[in-house]
């Protein structure tokens, strides 16, 4: 059974932790993250501590999560997040045009999307994206949007993967 929302969390020497009602708001050195919280749930800060309690088992899961992103905005405002993608297949290419992301990954047409307020793309090579910012939330769903575009597909691999993603290869047909 999970203890997750027990766990107290440490709050940096650089990092300031300020609450309006049921909205919490993390400064630190790469910028600030605000994010509503359920009141249900008390969080009580002593010195460089956070501590989260809930009133009974009903919010188990609301406990844990809570105090996930509680952690993740830290994280965020000190070291910040980042997600790799590569593009695999013959043709497959990533530019940057100002903000915008153009691919081209085989459709008749380049797709551009617009990187969302806070994320920074770059594009070292043709086949390669790192995306970068302090939120862990905003970062994964647009890398997940980018994913969407062509997702790996089993028989040749090809498609925007990220760059630990494992692609289970499938066979095909054997000629006969």
């Amino acid at each position: 059974m999970s203890r997750i929302g027990y766990k107290v969390i440490e709050v940096p020497e650089n990092v300031t932790v300020t609450n309006n009602g049921s909205d919490y708001t993390v400064k630190g050195p790469k910028g600030a993250l605000t994010r509503h919280f359920e009141p249900a749930i008390t969080i009580t800060q002593e010195g460089q501590e956070i501590k989260l309690d809930r009133p009974d088992d009903s919010y188990k899961a609301l406990h844990g999560t809570m105090r996930s992103n509680l952690q993740n905005m830290i994280i965020g405002v000190t070291e910040g997040y980042e997600k790799k993608l590569k593009l695999i297949g013959v043709g497959y290419r990533a530019q940057l045009q100002g903000k915008k992301l153009v691919l081209n990954v085989g459709y008749s047409h380049p797709v551009e999307m617009t990187a969302p307020e806070g994320v920074k793309i770059e594009v070292p090579s043709n086949t390669e994206i790192n995306l970068s910012g302090i939120s862990k939330q905003v970062i994964g769903e647009f890398a997940a949007t980018i994913r969407g575009v062509r997702p790996p597909e089993p028989y040749k691999g090809k498609g925007i993967r990220y760059v630990d993603e494992y692609v289970r290869r499938k066979e095909g047909k054997t000629g006969k």
